[in-house]
């Protein structure tokens, strides 16, 4: 039954707003006046939905990733009960409590039931349901094995919110500190120093050479700073658009793989997002070769993705999965020895599951180990920095002290 949008007013002219099913706009203007509410606007869901697309997008609006969590280990736990998916995503819209969420529900589902398949549904929203999440659903649905695959990405889901947010948390502390450290030295240099430096100066005596060149350093943050956020932001823009470039972000991405600290962060987050998503597709009965082409999408480093490629080809030409990814020089030996013992027991699921697990855990301990080694890196950087700015200041009055004396 199609879903239909409706605004509406009651007897003591309060509007209310809300989705309800119905034969036709005729039938639905006809349920809200038996529920005693005098229909203002009545008009299918979907195109509703589609035509404020624009306007939220605009402003940002987006289904978060929490909700995505919640909204899919619902619809999974819903179809696994044994509903109808249509059912199952009208209980959604019944139940949503934002706005956006409940007409985003019902847009689906007038969807589905206009004949469309539930991954061709979510391609009409891209933002709220990325590539590879319309691929899972896709795979999910040509194996028969909806519920489970929605089931297993809404775990997937909730692992990689809990992995960013502790990888988040653990850089907060040596950011804010960054950010106080260099907010302190900016008003050192801008009106502590001038300002006791400037005594001094008018004696015209001669000052030490770090003085003065504290002093012309504080003349440029006082006179120049904004030139410098010019310069910053130009820098920027021209780095992100190199890195646009298929050979720059190839190049940079292959570097950054073998970077001394970020080089083990970046392929540890990359090998539980590529574990995770085969593990998935593997699960559902995905072909190997479509399984491992939808979760080198997944990897958000060039390089890694390339390596995949090229183990795709060896895997078509009959080469082992765990052969194919060793040959890479890429992912970890531990994910490389866990898939070959997959493969000798017939449970490879079971095994990448293990593996993301492991390598999870494992990119947490380094994460944290990073961010116990910068935090005293910051505070001695910050404290070397206010000693000079210290020592600038100190040095004319200790040469004024000895000429006194």
């Amino acid at each position: 039954m199609p879903a239909f949008r409706f605004e509406a007013i009651d007897a003591a002219g309060k509007a209310q707003k809300g989705v309800l099913d119905a034969d036709s706009a005729r039938g639905a203007r006809t349920q809200l006046r038996t529920q005693g509410l005098t229909p203002l606007v009545v008009e299918p869901a979907a195109t509703r939905t589609r035509g404020e697309r624009q306007q939220r997008l605009s402003l940002g609006r987006r289904l978060s990733q929490r909700e995505q969590a919640i909204v899919t280990r619902q619809l999974a736990s819903l179809l696994i009960a044994g509903l109808p998916l249509d059912e199952a995503l009208a209980v959604l819209t019944d139940q949503s409590e934002r706005d956006y969420i409940r007409e985003l529900m019902a847009s689906i589902r007038a969807e589905v039931l206009g004949g469309h398949s539930l991954a061709n549904a979510l391609s009409q929203h891209p933002r709220d349901f990325p590539e590879i999440y319309r691929a899972l659903v896709a795979a999910g649905e040509h194996t028969g094995k909806l519920g489970l695959v929605l089931s297993r990405l809404a775990d997937y889901i909730e692992q990689s919110n809990q992995l960013k947010q502790k990888i988040v948390l653990a850089f907060t502390y040596p950011g804010i500190v960054t950010l106080i450290a260099f907010g302190i030295v900016t008003f050192l240099l801008s009106y502590v120093v001038p300002q006791v430096v400037s005594v001094f100066a008018s004696t015209k005596q001669q000052l030490p050479f770090l003085t003065i060149m504290m002093m012309a350093l504080s003349g440029f943050v006082r006179h120049w700073w904004w030139a410098t956020l010019i310069a910053i932001a130009v820098v920027a823009y021209i780095v992100r658009a190199t890195l646009r470039q298929a050979g720059p972000r190839l190049a940079f991405d292959r570097w950054l793989l073998t970077a001394p600290l970020a080089g083990k962060l970046v392929r540890g987050y990359n090998t539980v997002r590529f574990a995770s998503t085969l593990g998935i597709l593997t699960a559902a009965g995905v072909p190997i070769l479509r399984a491992l082409q939808a979760a080198s999408e997944t990897l958000s480093n060039k390089a890694m993705r390339n390596n995949i490629d090229d183990a795709i080809v060896r895997v078509r030409e009959g080469t082992s999965l765990s052969r194919a990814l060793g040959n890479t020089k890429t992912f970890p030996p531990v994910l490389v020895h866990l898939i070959r013992s997959g493969e000798a027991t017939g449970d490879v699921t079971t095994m990448l599951d293990r593996a993301s697990e492991g390598e999870s855990r494992e990119l947490e301990r380094r994460t944290m180990f990073l961010t116990s080694l910068l935090e005293p890196l910051l505070i001695l950087a910050m404290g070397g920095v206010v000693l000079v700015i210290v020592l600038a200041v100190m040095l004319p009055i200790i040469e004024l002290n000895n000429l006194v004396q």
